[in-house]
């Protein structure tokens, strides 16, 4: 498959009065043609702030994208997304590249229609007609499972429940076809059931489409069945990165194997208690030297607290950012 975006060393600072937050700290990703990519990590890891540097959507101040690329590659030209003014960012967000946000109450506008916000984005992005626009954003309606799609055109956000109006955030988002959709914990403030009919939508639009994804979320288990890749961050920086089901089955990052610990198993017996990551998330407010996870890793040695770990391969496309061998139960061969 195609590489379709090259990130490469983002680093994002954000200029408080309290301080710098080193928010996001040298990281590097891919992304290929068709591919679903799920970045994963708690809160305050920077996996959002990532997707959102990329795209120009850091508010400056205090947000500021220091350095890094961003190489997007649409209809043959491979562009600098970080070097792209804030008017062609606009013209690749919606139209290129398109973004569900994590809460769409706050994403959509209330005064306006359901069908007039979607018909927007056509327009701009496409040119169409505002008839075309219209029968366009009806089919889009009925694309995402919105019933009575010519009769919900007219209504506001206040007359969709959460799953609906998420279901009308990711109209918007695939209503020009775009190269990339970027699902920002797209199903965290619903419930179960309709978590499992969003996550059933992406797996048929991500078919239908073939457009490659990039899925933000808290929860390795909302991905499984719907990743071929995943990436755990930690502390702004990449832990670990690799084929879903490798990183499933043979973790080779503590923070991982924490992140799986706290996932409830249908398979497991009653009384299994889940196991939290004992400690808090690392202070963003001063430069580490040292490894982020080590004051909360049980394996924490020596050379964590010396240097922070770069990137080592430990299978094929799967790489972690950790000092220690759990496989063998001891130190990486230098």
């Amino acid at each position: 498959m195609a590489r379709i975006l090259e990130v490469r060393d983002l680093v994002t600072k954000f200029y408080t009065v309290d301080g710098v937050a080193h928010a996001v700290n040298g990281v590097s990703f891919d992304l290929d043609e068709g591919e679903t990519l799920a970045i994963v990590g708690e809160s305050g890891s920077g996996k959002s702030v990532t997707v959102m540097s990329i795209l120009g959507l850091i508010a400056s101040p205090p947000g500021k994208v220091e350095s890094g690329t961003a190489r997007f590659t649409c209809g043959g030209q491979t562009t600098d997304l970080l070097k792209l003014s804030p008017r062609e960012l606009r013209d690749v967000r919606g139209g290129q590249i398109g973004f569900v946000f994590q809460d769409p109450i706050s994403s959509l506008n209330p005064l306006i229609k359901i069908g007039e916000q979607i018909s927007e984005s056509i327009v701009k992005h496409t040119g169409a007609s505002r008839d075309a626009a219209r029968q366009r954003t009806i089919q889009l309606l009925t694309n995402v499972g919105i019933p009575d799609p010519e009769l919900r055109y007219d209504a506001y956000p206040f007359q969709f429940s959460g799953g609906m109006r998420q279901r009308v955030m990711i109209a918007i988002a695939i209503a020009c076809a775009p190269q990339i959709i970027i699902a920002d914990e797209p199903t965290t403030a619903l419930d179960v059931t309709v978590q499992a009919q969003v996550v059933d939508l992406f797996k048929r639009l991500r078919k239908e489409l073939d457009t490659a994804v990039i899925w933000i979320t808290h929860d390795l288990g909302v991905v499984a069945g719907l990743a071929h890749r995943v990436l755990i961050m930690y502390g702004g920086r990449v832990a670990e990165v690799g084929p879903l089901d490798e990183v499933y089955d043979t973790p080779a990052h503590p923070y991982t194997i924490g992140l799986l610990g706290a996932l409830p198993r249908l398979d497991a017996d009653d009384d299994r208690r889940l196991v939290g990551i004992e400690g808090a998330a690392p202070d963003l407010m001063a430069p580490l030297a040292h490894c982020p996870f080590a004051p909360r890793c049980p394996h924490a040695f020596e050379p964590c607290w010396e240097a922070i770990p770069e990137l080592r391969q430990v299978g094929l496309g799967h790489f972690t950012a950790c000092y220690y061998d759990l496989a063998k139960g001891g130190p990486h061969a230098a």
